[in-house]
């Protein structure tokens, strides 16, 4: 759980986990203000606190590191807002545990009724529009990138150098190039999301911000498959991989 000002619906998120399934919860706080981490000791989360506000992309790095390190095989990823079902953990692990996946997405927009389900209009826009342009890069036909809902198999959180990415919210599309572009196999999975004021969302600046950082890294990424310039996450990454292989 990588958490930050969540102390309003932490434990709404817990409660509702199925628990005979998950044999560990790691929250990393990210500098809350408010008492995220004194809740999360009181649930007897596995708690890790950031000194400051780092950045989305710089918890997850933490959560994916502690969770290794405590010998996970699978991960996933929960935002502690609420506002993805936490009953829905079976489903997006399953494919991974049959051994049909490495990473498994949970869609919001394989679910027919995202905007009536409160999904802003302008960022269902802007997902559609920014999913259509990474399938058309990465030839993929994926619902949605955009999740905040994946699962990993450890051995991929071990091979991609998610270490090296980016702190903030790109972070999510660099790890899904990474995957992409060393053939790691991609599943999705329905996930309905609620949308409610205490629910975290970015702002539109920062919705801006990202999407362009995205058209950005898709660029990046053409011009390091024609060999023009070298993307540095990928190139760590392919020479772990000779070493491992």
């Amino acid at each position: 759980m990588p958490a930050y000002n969540a102390a309003r619906t932490l434990s709404r998120t817990y409660h509702d986990i199925p628990h005979h399934r998950v044999d560990k919860i790691i929250l990393v706080d990210d500098g809350s203000t408010d008492e995220t981490v004194e809740i999360a000791k009181a649930l007897n989360l596995s708690v890790y606190v950031h000194r400051r506000n780092f950045g989305y992309g710089a918890n997850q790095k933490t959560c994916y590191r502690q969770a290794l390190a405590e010998g996970a095989e699978i991960v996933v990823m929960l935002h502690p807002d609420y506002q993805y079902d936490p009953t829905l953990i079976p489903e997006l692990i399953e494919p991974i545990a049959n051994g049909e996946a490495d990473v498994v997405l949970g869609s919001r927009l394989l679910v027919d009724d995202a905007l009536r389900r409160g999904m802003p209009w302008w960022k269902y826009v802007a997902n559609r529009f920014l999913t259509r342009l990474e399938n058309r890069v990465l030839g993929l036909n994926l619902s949605e990138y955009h999740t905040g809902y994946p699962a990993y198999s450890s051995n991929f959180l071990r091979l991609v150098p998610f270490q090296e990415n980016s702190d903030k919210f790109i972070f999510d599309q660099e790890i899904i190039v990474e995957a992409v572009h060393n053939g790691f196999r991609i599943h999705e999975v329905a996930v309905p999301a609620r949308y409610f004021p205490e629910a975290s969302s970015a702002s539109l600046w920062d919705s801006i911000v990202y999407g362009c950082r995205i058209m950005l890294l898709m660029g990046r990424y053409l011009l390091h498959r024609a060999g023009i310039l070298r993307h540095r996450h990928l190139e760590i990454y392919e020479s772990r991989y000779v070493k491992v292989v």
